[in-house]
């Protein structure tokens, strides 16, 4: 159990029967009446926010999140197929539950699995990829400012904006979180 005085980001609860994350918290004392936290929290599985006052001394239960490695193995059309790497299980996610966490993972590719009550929910990438780039455009010689970029397909189809200097075959390393190009490898 936790109470609203203990609030941190980042700390899972369980609040009206569903898993809630603290995104942000503030703990409020004006000059009448009782202190409280005024806190905003993240659904975890459906990802709304939703703002909540608490007095500091609610109490609810905490929730422990597992996170797991897990291999990606394929996409059937319909369902995500991933393994356990420890005990060689197949796990299967529907389209809705994976999102577009798997925008930047290719096949054989290790994730880690979010899971509460055995149930999994969520997928997380690695922070970062690296992968080949299969088509640009070709830059061309003068188109020098700063900053200009062009779209570029990676391996696994989805899009990032690259430099000009960027060409078919170079290896690119991509922050997942933001799908940015952060430099060729």
């Amino acid at each position: 159990m936790i109470s609203a005085g203990e609030f941190r980001n980042g700390i899972t609860i369980e609040f009206d029967g569903d898993i809630f994350t603290i995104i942000d918290f503030q703990h409020v004392k004006p000059g009448k009446g009782a202190a409280f936290v005024r806190s905003k929290l993240k659904n975890i599985i459906t990802g709304n926010v939703l703002e909540r006052t608490f007095r500091p001394t609610e109490r609810m239960q905490r929730a422990h999140i597992e996170r797991k490695d897990m291999q990606y193995s394929y996409n059937d059309g319909e369902l995500f197929h991933f393994m356990d790497l420890e005990t060689y299980e197949q796990v299967t996610m529907n389209a809705d539950d994976v999102g577009d966490a798997l925008k930047f993972i290719r096949e054989n590719d290790t994730v880690k699995t979010m899971s509460y009550n055995n149930k999994i929910f969520g997928i997380e990438p690695p922070l970062f990829v690296e992968l080949e780039v299969t088509s640009t455009e070709p830059g061309h010689r003068g188109d020098t400012a700063t900053g200009v970029t062009k779209p570029a397909t990676v391996e696994t189809g989805a899009v990032v904006q690259v430099p000009l200097f960027v060409e078919v075959g170079n290896k690119l390393k991509i922050d997942t979180r933001t799908g940015e190009y952060l430099s060729r490898v």
